[in-house]
């Protein structure tokens, strides 16, 4: 089985402590420590079991700049076969609907049988599995917690639903689906694995290598666009701590205590 994974790289919020910026359309970007989206690590990890169990390849994807080769290059680590960075001045301010545009060009140089996605994007709204899927007319599930598959070009997956039940489905190959995370563990990733594929080419395909509609893309073809970033206002009894990571632990520990949340 041929699949693609659909990652991306987003600030690590475990390392970054994130701000707005002086006139609220963005937040400070500047010195941020970025990462994997890490809903997608589990993706990637279910496509190399499903490899592993039926044989195939797993390739992983981005939309982005130069920089962003560094997460292709991790998820390889972890053992896909491929990356490919997808990266073009015209791709700039496109929204959700334009990235999945570009990816539904990308997928449609290939041949994939299953195309997976993390659950969510961190800094983002779980939008583009789904449209991607509507623009290939392929079927499509979110909130994928397990996958079987089955003779016939099928799989058998499990989703989760409102209540923590799950629903059980049967659906055609090719499909998209957007992976739950929790669906399995994903492996480890050290330097001895970062190191092998370190010179490993990673190709970087423009809008012309891969046929997209430039009208398609950009700022220009967006058609939604954040236009303010706010803090919610503390809400009553709420009380905001503030200092260095070892400060505001000992601020809040003093306040259990106070509040007879520790003896």
């Amino acid at each position: 089985m041929e699949i693609l994974v659909c990652v991306k790289r987003v600030p690590d919020t475990a390392e970054n402590e994130i701000q707005l910026n002086g006139n609220g359309t963005d937040i400070e970007r500047e010195d941020l420590v970025y990462s994997v989206n890490e809903p997608d690590n589990y993706a990637v990890e279910e496509a190399l079991q499903i490899v592993a169990r039926t044989g195939g390849s797993v390739a992983v994807a981005t939309v982005g700049g130069e920089d962003d080769e560094e997460i292709l290059r991790r998820e390889m680590a972890m053992g896909a076969g491929r990356g490919v960075l997808i990266s073009d001045d015209l791709f700039s301010g496109s929204d959700g609907r334009g990235v999945a545009a570009i990816l539904k060009a990308f997928v449609q140089t290939g041949h994939y049988d299953l195309i997976l996605t993390g659950v969510q994007a961190e800094d983002g709204c779980a939008q583009v599995g789904g449209m991607l899927a509507a623009m290939l007319d392929y079927p499509f599930a979110s909130l994928v917690t397990s996958i079987e598959v089955l003779e016939s070009r099928k799989l058998k997956i499990g989703r989760e639903v409102e209540g923590g039940s799950k629903e059980i489905n049967a659906i055609d190959l090719p499909c998209v689906l957007s992976i739950q995370t929790g669906i399995n563990e994903p492996r480890y990733v050290g330097m001895r694995g970062i190191r092998q594929v370190a010179s490993v080419p990673i190709p970087t395909l423009g809008a012309s290598d891969i046929g997209v509609d430039a009208d398609a893309v950009g700022e220009a073809a967006a058609k939604v666009n954040r236009v303010d970033y706010f803090v919610p206002a503390a809400g009553k009894g709420a009380e905001m701590l503030k200092g260095g990571r070892e400060e505001v632990i000992d601020q809040l520990m003093d306040l259990l205590k106070a509040k007879g949340g520790l003896n």
